[in-house]
């Protein structure tokens, strides 16, 4: 019985956000908007950063990193999306959705790294000033960036190895917008206790403990800040840290929601819109939150926009 199971499950149905056809157009009007803005946003703080030689500092390798994470986290789910409500298409196959999971958690888990370590960097650029150059060494830059790209392989293989294990019967109708693992286990009809543990651990070591030192950095930073005689000198500090705070507050407030809040508290609509937040709007709104306050990123923009324009004329 179980092969015939397995053989059943070669492909899913994505309900997607709203099974109302009346809704799918402003969905899908909505989502490309998004979608144009997130990959032209990111792609441009990438190549600001990489084409002004006085943005190659370890707090804007960070960010060109996290921008390519969010540009690619974006285009793993938004696109496939689009191409189901204009083809009216909602199924997806087996291995497709494997591979669209793995590469949402590779994805997800970099995200949550690189917004931890670059409170770390804002850590020692506030509270080790003199420090900073011999601490944010090239050698550790590429440590704090390196590792998470090899360990989020590991452990979204991980996740893909334990859900190929898994025999899904009957319904194949999965009430979201793309293949996440909270609803595939729920389809499973054979025992998803040891994913279930995985997925507690994972949320603790790459949410929970980036979280928790994000704000222990934080708490050190506003001690500092206090101590800075000036009030100019404190609002300067401070509005350093503010744009990371926003990005912090919108993608933690999500995930902490989806993956280590108890299942009694959690429903499928809370779980799709916690998904648009950090799939879709968080992705898009980065590159704003990073670029409107930030004088030097403003600067190489606008540089390589004038560059574009006279180049192209």
């Amino acid at each position: 019985m179980e092969p015939q199971n397995r053989t059943s499950a070669s492909e899913f149905i994505l309900l997607g956000l709203s099974e109302k056809p009346e809704h799918e157009t402003l969905l899908f009007s909505l989502f490309l908007c998004m979608y144009v803005v997130t990959v032209v946003g990111n792609l441009l703080i990438i190549l600001a950063i990489s084409s002004d030689p006085h943005l190659h500092t370890p707090m804007y390798f960070f960010l060109a990193n996290l921008s390519l994470v969010d540009f690619c986290l974006a285009t793993n789910t938004v696109p496939k999306m689009l191409v189901n409500i204009q083809t009216r298409s909602k199924s997806i196959s087996y291995p497709c959705c494997l591979t669209q999971m793995y590469f949402f958690h590779f994805f997800g888990i970099m995200d949550s790294v690189l917004i931890a370590v670059m409170a770390y960097d804002r850590f020692v650029a506030i509270c080790h000033p003199l420090h900073y150059t011999t601490i944010m060494s090239p050698r550790l830059c590429g440590l704090l960036t390196g590792g998470p790209w090899v360990s989020s392989c590991f452990i979204s293989l991980t996740h893909i190895l334990l859900m190929a294990r898994l025999v899904f019967c009957g319904n194949h109708e999965l009430p979201h917008y793309f293949c996440d693992l909270t609803p595939l286990l729920r389809l499973s009809c054979t025992d998803t206790s040891v994913n279930k543990v995985f997925v507690l651990i994972v949320a603790g070591v790459v949410i929970a403990t980036p979280f928790v030192c994000i704000l222990a950095s934080y708490a050190r930073i506003m001690v500092a800040i206090l101590k800075v005689p000036s009030a100019g000198g404190r609002k300067k500090a401070f509005s350093t840290c503010s744009s990371h705070l926003s990005v912090v507050a919108l993608f933690y407030g999500t995930t902490i929601g989806v993956y280590l809040c108890p299942s009694s508290v959690r429903t499928a609509v809370k779980e799709k819109a916690s998904a648009v937040m950090y799939t879709a709007v968080t992705p898009m709104l980065n590159p704003f939150i990073y670029s409107l306050r930030n004088r030097d990123l403003k600067g190489a923009l606008r540089k390589l926009i004038n560059r574009k324009v006279s180049a192209s004329s």
